[in-house]
């Protein structure tokens, strides 16, 4: 067992299985010693997304509800993460994540929500899950999930 699983069994969390691509792309590109992990909406372990986790911020999902999204997503990051490269002890860094939050037009709490992913990869890869970032709000996210996230991460 790695590392990083060990730290998130001990935390209480674990991976999901990775889902499948629901559109004309992949899930995750090798290019050299980076590893460019597509999108991941907030499915729960059951593969679905919790009522919760559906439709905006500053409207129907609360602060909390979002920064729990936000860790789902970041947690079917490192599903995809895993299944791309067999095993975490491979992984150098989390490089980069980008959040895109369903908001309301109003919404400014954009970055409290996307530290649910962040406060995640840190737990996971400690010093090496600290990352740059950008936060986007949208209008909308497949199926009404409130959060999706994408990274970037060094291959050791």
């Amino acid at each position: 067992m790695s590392e990083v699983e060990r730290r998130l069994i001990e935390a209480g969390l674990r991976l999901p299985s990775a889902a499948a691509p629901v559109a004309n792309y992949v899930p995750a590109v090798r290019v050299g010693d980076l590893i460019f992990i597509s999108g991941q909406i907030c499915f729960g372990e059951d593969g679905a997304i919790a009522p919760a986790h559906r439709g905006k911020l500053g409207d129907t999902v609360s602060e909390a509800d979002g920064r729990a999204a936000a860790r789902v997503a970041g947690l079917n990051v490192l599903a995809q993460l895993k299944l791309a490269v067999g095993d975490f002890d491979r992984v150098a860094r989390c490089v980069r994540l980008c959040g895109y939050i369903n908001a309301a037009p109003d919404y400014d709490a954009l970055p409290q929500i996307m530290n649910g992913a962040s406060d995640l990869m840190v737990l996971a890869f400690g010093e090496t899950g600290r990352h740059a970032r950008t936060t986007v709000g949208v209008a909308q996210l497949p199926l009404d999930s409130a959060v999706e996230v994408e990274g970037i991460f060094a291959m050791a």
